[in-house]
């Protein structure tokens, strides 16, 4: 029986997010420049929509670009931001065909304009797509949207808007680039590490964990399905006993 035919269609999480991780290590094993080990981590997004849609996954969150990426060589930053330009023109009719849905968050703002406005038109020619949408994080940190959150709270509560007796999780929730996003139920993070990096900590309370040591680029349909088999086996109580589940 093949990884697809052992997935419980009945079980799948709604949102799967993903650190897509070792591009650069997975380019240097190989005597490349990372840039090359990035380009082929396109196919692995490519690959992983592809499979995600066909499964139903309802959001596909991936970690594209940290706040803290912005540190890296200006030359790999440059490189990483004209792949992105090249990949969301290429890729634009395969998620019309696929009625998959593009989103973003992030500090978009900090985008060179072209890959601001290369991303808007996607996001506006797909926003009728009513398949799996695909979330990129860019320019993404979850300290930085807490901290956004926050700021917006305080103006509202200083404004009268808003009073800070009635303030919850919910408030918090409704403030972050998340707002209309389901939190994950699986996270995956490729490339070996154990840690999330500044990645959704607000709405990864919850979610189920994958870590695994292959590289990005070599993380295709067959992983994907791996990860989904661990999250099918994994009881999911939210604080009650398993007793209280069944």
């Amino acid at each position: 029986m093949s990884l697809l035919d052992r997935i419980d269609a009945k079980r799948l999480p709604r949102h799967i997010a993903i650190i897509m991780d070792g591009n650069g290590r997975w380019a240097k094993e190989r005597g490349e420049e990372r840039y090359v080990g990035h380009q082929e981590g396109v196919v692995s997004v490519r690959k992983v929509v592809e499979a995600a849609s066909d499964l139903g996954i309802r959001y596909l969150t991936m970690y594209a670009f940290s706040t803290e990426n912005w540190n890296r060589p200006k030359e790999e930053v440059d490189a990483l931001m004209t792949l992105m330009v090249a990949a969301i023109k290429k890729e634009t009719p395969d998620l019309m065909k696929n009625n998959v849905r593009l989103d973003a968050i992030g500090n978009l703002a900090r985008l060179p304009e072209l890959a601001r406005h290369t991303l808007q038109e996607c996001i506006d020619e797909t926003s009728s797509n009513t398949g799996t949408t695909v979330v990129l994080a860019l320019s993404y940190s979850s300290r930085w949207e807490i901290t956004d959150a926050v700021r917006q709270i305080v103006a509202q509560v200083e404004s009268g808007e808003l009073d800070a007796r009635s303030i919850d999780e919910e408030t918090i929730s409704r403030h972050l680039t998340t707002r209309n996003i389901p939190d994950p139920d699986l996270l995956i993070r490729t490339g070996g590490e154990r840690r999330l990096s500044n990645f959704l900590l607000w709405q990864l309370s919850y979610a189920e964990f994958y870590f695994t040591g292959i590289y990005w680029p070599d993380f295709r349909k067959e992983e994907l399905y791996e990860a989904i088999l661990y999250y099918q086996q994994r009881e999911r109580r939210f604080g009650r006993t398993s007793e209280q589940l069944n």
